[in-house]
C-alpha cells in the first residue's frame, strides 16, 4: 500500500542520479533545523511531464554539468567519484531506499556509494554490492525495490501535482527552492518568511512573458 506525501510538512525531493542532490544532502548540518522528509521521485519523468529535455541530453551541456558538480565539490570539500557511467538508472535503488524508510541516514550512505566511491548502483553487480552494504542480500534488496516501485511513482505523480520541475528541491510553506545553490535562500526564508511576501517578489512573480509563453 502507497501513502500520500504530506503537504504540510517540508520536503526535500531528490533522485540519485543528481550529483547536486549528493552534494546538498552532504550540507545537511547548514539546512535550517527543521524535519525534511527525504523523498525520492524519478527526474526523468519530471523533464518528461515538463516537456524539458535533460542537461544530459545536449553534449555541451552534460560536460560543464560534470565540471560544475566537480568544482562545486572541491569548492565545499566534499568528496567526489563520478559512477562509471552516467547518467544511469535510478529506479530499482530510490525503490530500495523506499521500503527501507528513506531516512537520512539511509539515503546520504546510499548517495556515497554512488558519488563518493563513484560505483554504479544500476548494474547487477553494484545493486548486489549496495544490498550488502545495508545488509540485505541480492534478494530481499531486489525484492524491496519491486516493492517500492509504486511509492515511486506517487511520490513522482505527487511532486509534479505540487509543481516540482526538477532536483534537488526544498519545500517549505508551499514554495519551492530547486538546486544545491539554493540553499542560503532557503536557510534566509526560513528565518524570515515574510520575504516571499513583499511587494518586490510577488511583483515579479506575476511578470507577464514578453514572448507570450505560458
Amino acid at each position: 500500500m502507497t501513502h500520500a506525501l504530506d503537504a504540510t510538512q517540508p520536503l526535500w525531493f531528490y533522485d540519485f542520479v543528481s550529483p547536486f542532490s549528493y552534494l546538498l544532502l552532504e550540507q545537511h548540518e547548514k539546512w535550517p533545523n527543521l524535519p525534511f522528509i527525504p523523498t525520492p521521485v524519478l527526474l526523468r519523468e519530471i523533464y518528461r511531464h515538463w516537456g524539458q529535455r535533460s542537461a544530459y541530453g545536449v553534449p555541451a551541456k552534460r560536460w560543464f554539468t560534470y565540471r560544475h558538480a566537480l568544482f562545486r565539490a572541491e569548492q565545499l570539500g566534499i568528496p567526489f567519484k563520478m559512477p562509471p557511467a552516467h547518467p544511469f538508472d535510478s529506479s530499482a535503488v530510490m525503490g530500495l531506499a523506499l521500503t527501507m524508510g528513506a531516512d537520512t541516514a539511509c539515503v546520504r550512505e546510499i548517495f556515497r556509494f554512488i558519488w563518493r566511491e563513484g560505483r554504479d548502483p544500476s548494474t547487477a553487480e553494484g545493486f548486489a554490492s549496495l544490498g550488502e552494504r545495508l545488509g540485505l542480500s541480492d534478494g530481499a534488496a531486489r525484492a524491496a525495490s519491486d516493492e517500492g516501485q509504486a511509492q515511486l511513482r506517487r511520490n513522482t505523480d505527487e511532486a509534479l501535482a505540487l509543481e516540482v520541475f526538477g532536483v534537488p528541491t526544498f519545500r517549505l510553506g508551499g514554495q519551492l527552492f530547486w538546486g544545491e545553490d539554493a540553499l542560503p535562500m532557503v536557510l534566509y526564508c526560513a528565518r524570515t518568511p515574510n520575504w516571499l511576501e513583499s511587494k518586490e517578489v510577488k511583483r515579479i512573480s506575476a511578470l507577464p512573458s514578453g514572448l507570450g509563453l505560458d
